[in-house]
């Protein structure tokens, strides 16, 4: 799995995200592909299978660690999945005539490279050929796909190619299917800044006039403009596009939302049967399902089902006290902040013991009026945690980011002084220097002068201030993290993002039956496998198999969702 808090991976991820928000807008790829690439005004499957049901797959959020995206992977790739839902009754689901990728195919970010290793190579694993007709794939994008301009994502679905047995036939980042039985399928482009630009919508205006009035639409889009808005003060870019879609092109007939981002699956119902449904686990790692809270939204949906459910994800979030065991590393960032601020006011206070502390707030504060960078150092550290508490906190964001911020300030404060302390006086390193060159340590004997001495006194009181911080950093901000999404529903990314769960994945096998009627089948993967074996069992079969006990199979996350068609309304 990705370890987004490594170092150099917070520094990747944070350039990516500025360049992309930069120059992002300014680059539209979808104005220049919608000149120079034609593509049909919608992919015709209406005809195929007369008589018989027709399925397709919906997987979204893909492209992180390899177990968990092969796991996935491998379960698409199958001709047929036997499957029990929570009442015990048994399912048996056909592999799809059409694959969806429904945004963020790769992580942390798109390019070639990645494409390759993350999402190509596991795919291709768990199937390279399929006997025709073989089927197609299709994908949108989402932000990670965006990050390189959506170049990557071009060639590796826009330009007619062979991807783990199936045939991508879609030419722009955006698409429309005509199903069988009256139902569509559109997939949309929403872009880094959440919004459909003019030439897609005249594209979907075009698409709408071979609709019937009584066609069904699924609608897929990269995120799930719902849930944002039940959490919002405002409404974006992407609910508005979605409501001008709903309204005014597509006049209401879409019953089905289909959306990623997200890492879980949570449906919401609305009273006429819509459904809108969040299946995000193809492979990233989990996001959690009680926060941000959508128990109902603003049209009336009311949350049904989440995978996990909400009281294993706030179990979940208490990982967040073992942060350093989950991400090891971050540590070096906190232990490198705690030295910096330990050597801007440093003082000789090795001596003081916890029954002077007067004496040693007294001499830090002095060290801080003299020296104002030690000052701006502290004030960057508050304000630059004050920035990152998130937005969800609401009026009370400058106060759990100031108290963030001035706890480890405080912890920065009593680790540097327990370092200095154990270096001077239980470890005897000298401390004072006396005239003459005299080395006195505090309780011990005078000791002949020595810069050696001096210096090993400053490295071990170093090297121990670095250690404590590599230590206590990590806890305090796992705390915070964990208070945060347990109790004010804030921070839902950064808490989850830390643990890197590899298990809870789930993906979506959609049937049409020759009645008309959608069913939703929602698959989940409780424990994901960490050990494989090979199966030598050639191109049109997994290469290799689950071979861990402690791994689930794969079980329906609730009874099938169905939806029907019903009439629009005028």
């Amino acid at each position: 799995m990705v370890r987004w808090l490594h170092p150099s991976m917070l520094i990747r991820t944070g350039l990516d995200a500025l360049v992309a928000a930069v120059f992002g807008a300014r680059a539209d790829h979808r104005l220049v592909e919608a000149v120079v690439r034609p593509q049909p005004s919608y992919f015709d499957y209406s005809q195929e299978s007369p008589g018989e049901d027709f399925w397709l797959d919906y997987v979204a959020d893909t492209g992180d660690g390899w177990n968990s995206t092969y796991a996935v992977a491998r379960l698409l790739a199958l001709p047929s999945l036997e499957v029990k839902d929570p009442q015990g009754q048994s399912h048996a689901l056909e592999r799809g005539r059409i694959l969806v990728f429904g945004g963020d195919q790769v992580y942390p970010g798109a390019s070639r490279d990645m494409y390759e290793e993350r999402l190509v190579q596991p795919y291709e694993e768990a199937l390279s050929r399929t006997p025709e007709p073989s089927p197609d794939l299709f994908a949108i994008p989402g932000n990670h796909d965006w990050y390189d301009g959506l170049s990557a994502f071009m060639r590796l679905f826009c330009a007619n190619r062979w991807l783990a047995g199936r045939r991508t036939r879609q030419s722009r980042s955006y698409f429309a299917l005509k199903l069988p039985q009256g139902w569509w399928l559109v997939g949309t482009d929403v872009q880094l800044d959440s919004d459909i630009d003019v030439p897609q919508v005249e594209y979907f205006r075009q698409v709408a006039e071979h609709m019937g009035p009584e066609d069904r639409i699924i609608l897929c889009n990269a995120e799930p403009a719902w849930v944002m808005a039940a959490t919002s003060r405002r409404r974006g870019y992407l609910e508005n596009n979605l409501d001008y879609l709903q309204e005014k092109v597509f006049g209401r007939r879409i019953s089905l939302f289909l959306a990623g981002d997200l890492h879980h699956y949570r449906r919401h119902e609305g009273p006429e049967g819509r459904q809108k449904i969040i299946a995000g686990g193809g492979g990233a790692f989990l996001h959690p399902t009680h926060a941000p809270a959508a128990r109902r939204l603003r049209d009336g949906y009311v949350h049904k089902t989440s995978f996990p459910d909400e009281q294993t994800s706030r179990k979940l979030a208490w990982e967040n006290l073992l942060l350093i065991r989950h991400s090891p590393l971050f540590g070096l960032m906190t232990g490198a902040l705690y030295l910096l601020l330990a050597l801007a006011t440093y003082t000789e206070i090795g001596g003081y013991g916890l029954t002077r502390i007067d004496e040693v707030l007294s001499a830090v504060a002095s060290s801080v009026v003299t020296r104002p960078w030690s000052f701006t150092l502290g004030l960057a550290t508050l304000g630059g945690l004050v920035g990152f508490a998130d937005k969800a906190f609401g009026r009370w964001r400058f106060l759990a980011g100031g108290l963030h911020g001035l706890a480890h300030v405080l912890a920065a404060f009593f680790v540097a002084w327990g370092g200095m302390y154990f270096t001077a006086s239980v470890l005897g390193i000298c401390q004072e220097i006396l005239p003459g060159n005299t080395i006195l340590v505090p309780g011990a004997t005078l000791c002949a002068a020595g810069w050696m001495h001096v210096w090993a006194k400053f490295f071990l009181g170093a090297f121990f201030t670095f250690l404590g911080g590599f230590l206590v950093g990590p806890f305090i901000m796992g705390l915070y993290l964990m208070v945060s999404v347990n109790g004010f529903k804030a921070h839902s990314n950064e808490a989850f993002i830390s643990l890197a769960i590899a298990d809870w994945k789930n993906f979506l096998r959609l049937r049409i039956d020759k009645d008309g009627q959608l069913t939703v089948f929602p698959v989940g993967l409780q424990h994901v496998p960490r050990k494989w074996k090979a199966t030598h069992a050639g191109p049109y079969a997994p290469a290799y198999e689950p071979d861990d006990p402690r791994a689930t199979p794969p079980e329906l996350i609730e009874p099938p969702v169905r939806v029907t068609p019903r009439s629009p309304r005028p």
